[in-house]
């Protein structure tokens, strides 16, 4: 039996992979596949694909792809069923927007855990399931691994800096991967598209329904148009395809050019990498645990459900993360009864907690 494996098949550029994915025949090992295992959290969304496109070849998988039960999960039933995979789409990420003080930890987590550890555990776990048959095959028809990384992965992005970080190591990895597996005929393309029209835009920005705005809305692409190339480019056994004139030029300069004075246009274009308004003894600053913040003289609203107190740290000390969970929904930094006029972007609880120790430099 051999079968295809798609990850973060629910939506977006995984949605399109396993739309004509369903339709190949002539390449990838034996197709046309005899299975194709979808893989993503949303189940609804990948029930309805498989009654809409092939209820009897396509298998629901809802996994949650950065625990690693669900990891297991998968590996288990790859050693009951036994069969050889033929093409393995690794396309599940998650990004968020804003400066590294904005952004949570469980956040920082999810990427990493996402976007890079599930990626290259799941491609270990379906190895020895795609080797076997790229050795029968020749390169031109042998097995192929997809991973889709980015554009925002060909230097060091302020604003967006777990998430290019993250596709930085998808880049590396998938292209080792390349030189290592031609030896069995399995190629490892790694694809790297600029802004594309998905939801992942209003996910990263924390705004559901949200576009992308301003100078970047010019390189928006299509998601079917995307994945059809890189299906393409899969089959001729490319080892990097990066979609768009655009983001070549990107590719080109993030070789050529100083990286500092590529991170300097970057900020000078990206409300998200600009330095926010300085935090001074003078200003009142609350910030929220769910991420948002407010300044003025006056706090707002407590929540319906009030957090219990927590005592005040000691100067000098250093805060603990044992009784996080009874941490308060909100810190208040020290502050005078003038606030500043200028605004302050919202911080994440933990960022908020550490700046608290520090009331600024006295005259």
């Amino acid at each position: 039996m051999n079968i295809a494996v798609i990850t973060g098949a629910s939506s977006g550029i995984g949605e399109q992979f396993l739309r004509q994915i369903v339709k190949e025949r002539g390449y990838f090992g034996s197709v046309p596949f005899d299975e194709i295992w979808v893989i993503a959290r949303r189940a609804e969304r990948l029930l309805t694909l498989q009654g809409e496109l092939d209820p009897v070849r396509i298998r629901v998988f809802q996994k949650d792809l950065t625990s690693a039960e669900s990891l297991d999960a998968i590996r288990d039933e790859l050693t009951l069923r036994k069969p050889t995979i033929g093409l393995l789409v690794n396309c599940a990420g998650f990004g968020r927007n804003g400066r590294v003080e904005t952004v949570s930890r469980s956040d920082v987590h999810d990427m990493i855990a996402l976007n890079c550890s599930s990626l290259a555990e799941l491609t270990t776990i379906c190895l020895p399931y795609m080797i076997p048959s790229g050795d029968l095959c020749t390169y031109a028809t042998g097995p192929r691994i997809i991973n889709i990384a980015s554009s925002a992965g060909f230097l060091p992005q302020p604003g967006f800096d777990v998430y290019a970080a993250t596709k930085s190591f998808v880049i590396h990895y998938s292209r080792a991967l390349h030189s290592e597996l031609r030896v069995h005929n399995i190629a490892s393309t790694t694809v790297c598209p600029g802004p594309v029209a998905t939801e992942f835009i209003g996910i990263a920005a924390g705004k559901p329904g949200a576009r992308t705005k301003g100078f970047k809305s010019l390189f928006v692409v299509k998601p079917e148009r995307l994945v059809r190339k890189s299906i393409k480019a899969a089959k001729s056994g490319r080892g990097l395809y990066v979609y768009g004139f655009s983001q070549k030029c990107l590719h080109v300069f993030s070789k050529i050019l100083p990286v500092k004075f590529l991170m300097f246009l970057i900020t000078c274009v990206s409300k998200d990498a600009r330095a926010p308004a300085k935090v001074s003894p003078d200003s009142k600053y609350t910030a929220f645990a769910d991420g948002t913040g407010s300044t003025g003289a006056e706090a707002p609203a407590a929540p319906k459900s009030p957090a219990p107190a927590v005592p005040p740290i000691a100067a000098g000390a250093v805060p603990s993360h044992a009784g996080a969970a009874d941490a308060p929904s909100r810190i208040i930094l020290p502050a005078s009864s003038a606030p500043s006029s200028e605004p302050l972007p919202a911080l994440s609880a933990d960022a908020a907690r550490i700046l608290a120790l520090y009331s600024g430099t006295q005259n």
